[in-house]
């Protein structure tokens, strides 16, 4: 089949290689280059454990005070909270421990095979030197204080996910850069991370048009339709692109296209932002994340990247790059002798779902159109195993992990 894919993200250009491996002719559309838009600015992470939703218990006492700081690591403009209050309230309600526990195994299955998936796609595209596993350290001040994670911690365990802890000495052993900050830590061996989130996309798309695909570089706007069926999609330049067959993987703009197939979901835009400092001094050997201060810290190929902040503030909204420096900031207080005279920032938007489950499905009113988005934070962790699972729904084969509570129907 021709598969027209939405998206040049991580998800989308996944979904397009492993449809490009079962033989169906790709054309992409996405009016910016391939990972240039939240791939671009990803924390690098590859983590297996990471099943946690974004809404955790207890979580609703820590917000007000959160919603007053506007450097927090949760932080709402205020013109846009009249928009934003009911889908923050709706992620609250499925923060209790049944939901979080529920969420926590659905995240889960589509996580556990992250490299499994990443392989292939890798292996031919060249690009297998842009990934390392190295593991991830969770590092905290004390083993007192870590004990506030300790439920999080034990449903990870729970799940399957390895989880060993450090002691100070040996955390310090692991990363002598460490020393000094922090006393205790919790290491997920089967972590890891790329070097480039951004060149691992362009990678992957690169060997997807050597292989045939097209580049339509414009906005998808609609379809056209006969009966339940797209019949081609529709671009901002007034052309028409025929199609067997569509995936909508647009990140954070999917919701107006998704609405179009009849799949109405309460998507939202995640204002995520980074510094990467590009004169980095640090030896890292593992991503770190420090939790009490809710900072990952990732050594890649252009320095060393720090982020791990969360804004709601639309799509059109300028940046506020003081969010950035107070990553910054943070990271010179957890390294002193981090040397910042080089640094670079960002800011993207991350497409997330109330309960932190990305959509992924047919789409309700098109028998030949899918959906994959809404990944969050960990779209370069899912994007894999994501695309896997939409290769095998177009082709009508079972699906290797249970897509149920993924399905694009489950807020109607």
């Amino acid at each position: 089949m021709h598969i027209a894919v939405i998206g040049t993200g991580i998800v989308g250009t996944c979904t397009a290689a492993w449809l490009q491996r079962d033989g169906h002719q790709i054309t992409f559309i996405d009016p910016r280059e391939p990972g240039e838009a939240c791939s671009f600015g990803n924390a690098g992470s590859l983590s297996p454990s990471a099943c946690l939703p974004v809404g955790m218990p207890g979580m609703w006492k820590r917000v007000p005070q959160w919603l007053l700081d506007p450097l927090g690591p949760l932080t709402v403009r205020w013109r846009y909270a009249p928009a934003v209050v009911p889908w923050l309230v709706a992620m609250l309600r499925h923060s209790s421990r049944d939901e979080v526990t529920r969420i926590a195994t659905a995240l889960r299955r589509l996580l556990e095979p992250i490299f499994e998936c990443y392989s292939p796609l890798l292996q031919t595209a060249g690009a297998e030197g842009l990934v390392r596993r190295t593991g991830c350290l969770y590092v905290y001040s004390s083993r007192e204080k870590a004990a506030q994670w300790t439920w999080g911690m034990n449903l990870r365990r729970s799940l399957g996910v390895k989880m060993v802890d450090v002691g100070q000495e040996e955390l310090e052993s692991l990363e002598p850069d460490l020393k000094g900050r922090f006393r205790f830590g919790i290491l997920a061996p089967e972590n890891g991370s790329t070097l480039d989130p951004s060149a691992l996309v362009k990678a992957l798309h690169a060997h997807c048009l050597a292989q045939g695909a097209g580049f339509v570089r414009e906005s998808a706007t609609g379809f056209e339709r006969q009966g339940r069926r797209v019949t081609a999609v529709r671009t901002s330049d007034g052309a028409s692109t025929p199609v067997d067959g569509v995936v909508v993987a647009a990140g954070a703009w999917s919701a107006r296209l998704a609405a179009q197939l009849g799949s109405r979901v309460p998507l939202e835009t995640q204002r995520g932002y980074h510094v990467t400092v590009h004169s980095s001094n640090l030896q890292l050997r593992h991503t770190v994340m420090a939790v009490e201060n809710n900072l990952m810290v990732n050594p890649m190929a252009m320095g060393l990247r720090l982020a791990g902040t969360v804004e709601f503030a639309g799509l059109k909204a300028p940046p506020r790059y003081e969010r950035a420096q107070a990553l910054l900031r943070l990271g010179q207080q957890l390294f002193p002798h981090l040397d910042t005279s080089e640094t670079s920032q960002w800011m993207g938007h991350r497409p997330c779902m109330p309960d932190s489950l990305p959509v992924i499905g047919r789409a309700r009113h098109a028998e030949n159109a899918w959906l994959a988005f809404g990944h969050g934070h960990m779209g370069m962790c899912m994007g894999a195993s994501t695309g896997r699972e939409v290769a095998h729904l177009v082709a009508g084969r079972p699906t290797q992990v249970d897509l149920a509570p993924f399905s694009p129907d489950r807020f109607r």
